[in-house]
C-alpha cells in the first residue's frame, strides 16, 4: 500500500497479483489482501483508503467509507468511478455522504 502513489488507487486484486508475483506464487487471493488491509493499525502512516473494489466500490476501511471517500477526494482522486454499496451505506446511517448514482459520490 506504501507504493500506491498520493490520488490514486488500486484494487485489492491488483495488490493480490502483485504480491502473488513478487513471491512468486501462481496468485493470492483478493481477500487475503483484503484481510491484510483490515488489520492496517496504523492507517495515516499506510494508506489503506486507496485501496478499493474492483468494479469501484468504496469497502473496507477501519475509519468509515465517509472518511475514506473524503480522503481520496482531498487527494485529488477521480471519485466519478467510485461507489457506496448499498448495504454499506444502509448500514452508516448520517453519514454525511449522498450517493446520487453508482458512478458519483458528494460530500455534503
Amino acid at each position: 500500500m506504501l507504493s500506491i502513489p498520493y490520488g490514486r488507487t488500486m484494487t485489492y486484486g491488483q495488490i493480490a497479483a502483485l504480491a502473488a508475483r513478487q513471491r512468486s506464487l501462481p496468485r493470492m487471493s483478493a481477500q487475503a489482501v483484503g484481510g491484510a488491509v483490515g488489520h492496517n493499525s496504523i492507517s495515516l502512516i499506510i494508506p489503506c483508503h486507496r485501496v478499493v473494489g474492483a468494479n469501484g466500490s468504496l469497502t473496507g476501511y477501519a475509519g468509515g467509507i465517509d472518511r475514506k471517500a473524503r480522503l481520496l477526494a482531498m487527494e485529488g482522486a477521480d471519485m466519478s468511478r467510485f461507489f457506496i454499496p448499498d448495504e454499506i451505506r444502509q448500514r452508516q446511517p448520517g453519514n454525511g455522504l449522498v450517493c446520487t448514482s453508482p458512478a458519483l459520490i458528494q460530500t455534503t
